[in-house]
């Protein structure tokens, strides 16, 4: 059955949380609005656009709520995420990986044909060739020079390389030299903010010495794109910016819980809006339950998940298989049979992507099934 078969009738029911068949994936409603007004007054702020990057939640719905509280349009890892956000009349696209094969270039012409504002990385002079002579006769397609900020995973790596793209896309009459894209993956997660704002000032140095060569060569970037979560305090105060990326402020993993963001011991600025409802199904050993979420409910790159609510103070969770995680009770009242255990989310983007709804909450009562549309999107 599907989710809506299965609680489409829970809606706007007092108390119909309790009621999910689980595990589910949640979403607090007011949290997540007041996360996404929360970064939008900021990069207002800070003079920045907000164009925040839309592999977190996946989700047309709330990239439109983005959108209404100030946001240009999104980011997508993939064309395919892409793709979803146009069908649900979102603009102002980015596209943050390379499109490099015929048939994804050629998705990438018919969709620059629909969309407004459409953009995308390059960092190779044969896929600029490539872009270029597939959109020669069409609609003119915008190009973002993707900088490489030191871990090779894609990017120019040089001035030189940087400013060699630069004159192979003012070769393409059909492309659009837009700016540049410098994203610090790696630093996002220093869980300190005087580590993680020391080593995006040495980062940024690479930036800097990318876009003076390029300005020497006639392109100067009007946009430089980047930024995330872990440091949109940092990358603001640094000049280099003019939009941030981030995206997993509206939901507030465990992952982002665990970093300082701000410096002044103010608490994290967001809250934890995206959680997984599971509920207990064996309850027969000493100090442990079993819930029915295993590796198929949680991402599984960082530490296991924490427990929310329905627990005792200082209960743990650990892995037990594909359907199945144990719940270890220290001290107190266990959850009964049939009870309801809540978790936040260890990696929200592979979280997500393990589901096809969000259940949209407001305390226990559920607002409505928003689907996660670009699940599996990958490609």
């Amino acid at each position: 059955m599907t989710d809506e078969e299965l609680h489409g009738h829970l809606i706007d029911r007092q108390g119909s949380r309790r009621d999910f068949n689980t595990p589910v994936l949640v979403v607090d409603l007011d949290a997540l609005d007041r996360n996404i007004a929360r970064m939008a007054a900021f990069a207002a702020a800070s003079g920045l656009a907000l164009r925040p990057h839309a592999k977190t939640h996946k989700s047309p719905e709330i990239a439109r709520r983005q959108v209404a509280a100030g946001a240009i349009g999104a980011c997508c890892a993939k064309l395919g995420e892409a793709e979803v956000l146009a069908d649900g009349q979102i603009h102002g696209l980015h596209i943050t990986s390379p499109v490099v094969s015929p048939p994804a270039i050629a998705r990438l012409v018919v969709l620059n044909a629909r969309v407004d504002g459409l953009m995308c990385v390059v960092d190779n002079v044969e896929n600029v060739r490539a872009i270029g002579r597939a959109v020669a006769d069409g609609k003119p397609l915008s190009v973002i020079i993707d900088i490489d900020p030191g871990i090779h995973r894609t990017g120019v790596a040089s001035p030189e390389a940087a400013v060699a793209l630069l004159e192979a896309i003012r070769a393409e009459p059909g492309l659009h030299y837009a700016g540049v894209q410098f994203y610090c993956g790696t630093q996002q997660h220093i869980a300190g903010f005087v580590d993680r704002a020391k080593a995006m000032r040495d980062r940024a140095g690479i930036a800097r010495k990318v876009i003076a060569a390029l300005t020497a060569a006639g392109g100067a970037p009007g946009i430089v794109t980047g930024g995330g979560t872990g440091t949109h305090r940092i990358d603001a105060t640094l000049d280099l910016f003019t939009e941030l990326q981030a995206g997993s402020y509206v939901f507030m993993d465990s992952q982002y819980l665990a970093c300082d963001l701000t410096g002044d011991d103010g608490g994290a600025p967001y809250e934890t809006a995206l959680m997984i409802d599971t509920r207990v199904v064996s309850a027969n050993a000493t100090g442990m339950v079993t819930v029915d979420g295993g590796f198929k409910a949680f991402s599984t790159d960082g530490d296991p998940p924490l427990v929310l609510a329905g627990a005792p103070a200082g209960s743990t969770y650990r892995f037990m298989g594909d359907e199945h995680g144990a719940l270890l009770v220290p001290e107190g009242r266990a959850p009964q049979l049939a009870d309801i255990v809540t978790f936040a989310a260890p990696h929200c983007d592979p979280t997500v992507n393990l589901y096809d709804t969000y259940h949209v909450v407001q305390g226990d009562t559920l607002r409505a099934l928003w689907p996660v549309a670009a699940r599996g999107r990958s490609r």
